[in-house]
C-alpha cells in the first residue's frame, strides 16, 4: 500500500490540518495518510485525527523506540555535537524527535511519500511513486546547491566517504522524500552506526540532525536516489520553496512559469506565525492566501477575516518588545 506521511505534534496544528486538506484536495479523499508523533503532545491532532476515516496517528511503541535509541546511538558517536547543542542553547540532543519521520521504514505503508508538516501537496504524485519501481529514494528539491546544511563541509574526511560528484547529485532535503519499507533492516542500522564510531560521525551536521542522519544513511548504504530537480527537462523543473516570490496563485495551486508545482514548503517560517496568524492577528507571510484557503478548506467560516494593514512576518521587533523579551515579559 503506497501512502503519504508527516511528522507533527500539537505546535504544528495549524499547518497540519492545511497539509491534510491539501492530499485530500490534491490527492483524494482516499489517500492514506499517516502521522508520525513528535512528542506526546497530541491531543488536538488525535481529535482531529478521529474525524478523518484515511488518517492515522502511529502508535508502535516499539518503531518509536527502535529509532529513538538509534538516533541516540548515532549522536553519541559525534566527536562534537553535544558540546555544539549546547552552545545553541539546546538541553540534550538537539530537536530530539524529529527523526521519528525514519518510522515511516517500518509501517504503515509499503511506499511512502513524506512531507514535513509545513508544506503544501500542488499536484498528484503518482509519478513519484511509479519512480520508487526502479529507485530506493525519490526526491525534488535544490538542497545539493546548498551542501553545508546537509554535511559539515569543513570535515576533511567528507571527501573520503563520498566524492563530490554524489554530494553534487544525491544530497537532499529531508522534508519532502519518498522511499520503501523495510529499507533500514536491523543489520543495516548497525552498518552505519559502525561507520559512524570508525570516524564519520564527525562529516553530520549537528544542526539539521534528521536531515544529515538521513542523507547518510542513504548514501551510506549505497541507495538510490533520483531527484527530479536533476533529472527532468530544464524546462519542466519548478521550484518548492516559500523563499521563491513568483509563482503564480491559479484556482489554489502555484505555477512556476506555467508548471505546476509539485509541493510548496514554508522553510524557514516559524510555526509559531501560523498559528498568531490563525489565531487572527494580522501578519503576512509569502502565500498567506494559500495557506489560508486550505486550512480553512472544510471551514471557510472560521478563517480570519483582516481589515487592518498587515504586519511583515520579518519585520524587526520594537524596541519595547525586545526590552520586555530580554526581561522574560514577553
Amino acid at each position: 500500500m503506497d501512502g503519504i506521511c508527516t511528522l507533527a505534534n500539537d505546535r504544528v496544528y495549524d499547518q497540519v490540518v492545511a497539509l491534510l486538506n491539501s492530499i485530500e484536495a490534491i490527492a483524494g479523499k482516499e489517500m492514506p495518510v499517516c502521522i508520525y508523533p513528535y512528542d506526546d503532545n497530541i491531543a488536538k491532532l488525535s481529535l482531529e485525527v478521529s474525524k478523518r476515516s484515511s488518517v492515522q496517528i502511529y502508535n508502535s511503541r516499539e518503531s518509536i523506540d527502535r529509532w529513538d535509541d538509534f538516533a541516540q546511538a548515532a549522536w553519541d558517536t559525534h566527536p562534537t555535537a553535544n558540546q555544539i547543542w549546547q552552545q545553541a542553547g539546546s538541553k540534550g540532543y538537539h530537536r530530539f524527535g524529529t527523526h521519528r519521520r525514519y518510522c515511516a521504514f517500518d509501517a504503515p505503508f509499503d511506499r511512502f511519500l513524506y512531507m514535513d508538516a509545513d508544506t503544501l501537496l500542488m499536484s498528484p504524485v503518482d509519478n513519484i511513486f511509479n519512480l520508487l519501481n526502479s529507485n530506493d529514494c525519490v526526491v525534488y528539491d535544490f538542497q545539493h546547491k546548498d551542501t553545508t546544511h546537509v554535511y559539515t563541509v569543513t570535515s576533511p574526511k567528507l571527501a573520503t566517504v563520498f566524492s563530490p560528484q554524489r554530494i553534487a547529485t544525491e544530497i537532499f532535503c529531508s522534508g519532502f522524500y519518498a522511499s520503501k519499507k523495510d529499507l533500514f533492516t536491523e543489520e543495516r542500522r548497525k552498518e552505519i552506526i559502525n561507520y559512524l564510531k570508525s570516524g564519520e560521525a564527525e562529516i553530520l551536521y549537528p544542526m539539521a540532525p534528521d536531515q544529515t542522519l538521513i542523507n547518510y544513511m542513504m548514501m551510506r548504504s549505497g541507495c538510490s536516489i533520483y531527484n527530479l530537480a536533476l533529472h527532468l527537462p530544464k524546462s519542466e523543473v519548478t521550484g518548492c520553496c516559500v523563499t521563491s516570490s513568483h509563482f503564480k496563485n491559479q484556482d489554489r495551486i502555484l505555477y512556476d512559469k506555467g508548471k505546476r508545482l509539485t509541493y510548496i514548503h514554508y522553510i524557514g517560517l516559524s510555526s509559531r506565525l501560523f498559528t498568531r496568524v490563525c489565531e487572527g492577528e494580522n501578519i503576512n507571510f509569502p502565500y498567506r492566501d494559500l495557506f489560508l484557503y486550505y486550512r480553512y478548506l472544510h471551514k471557510p467560516e472560521k478563517r480570519p477575516q483582516f481589515t487592518t494593514k498587515a504586519k511583515a512576518y520579518n519585520q524587526p521587533r520594537s524596541l519595547a518588545k525586545r526590552i520586555m523579551s530580554k526581561l522574560g515579559l514577553k
